[in-house]
């Protein structure tokens, strides 16, 4: 059994014991989150996409920890000008694993 769930602008497909990096949550680590916004459900047999969502299905997952990737430099240059600049970005994230995907 799998889903697609939105959650920080994106989709992403999970199943039962999936870990899975997201955008940011604002969650402690070893509390449960739950995703109601689920886009398609799959058991094998049979497929439900929603329009737009699947009412009544549901994901719980379990926050693993809260983190930050690695950096991301970006260094703009303009030759014969003097002009550059080094800018730097680490996008935090959250590290979900799926304990359950409930249907109704």
């Amino acid at each position: 059994m799998y889903a697609i769930i939105k959650t920080g602008g994106k989709q992403y497909k999970v199943a039962e014991g999936d870990s899975v990096f997201v955008e940011k949550l604002d969650a402690a680590e070893g509390k449960e989150v739950t995703f109601d916004e689920v886009v398609l459900t799959s058991d094998g047999k049979d497929v439900k996409v929603g329009t737009p969502l699947v009412k009544g299905a549901k994901v719980v997952a379990k926050v693993e920890k809260q983190g930050k990737e690695k950096k991301v430099v970006t260094f703009k240059y303009k030759p014969k000008k003097h002009s550059h600049s080094k800018y730097g970005h680490r996008q935090p994230y959250t590290k979900v694993t799926v304990e359950k995907i409930e249907l109704n």
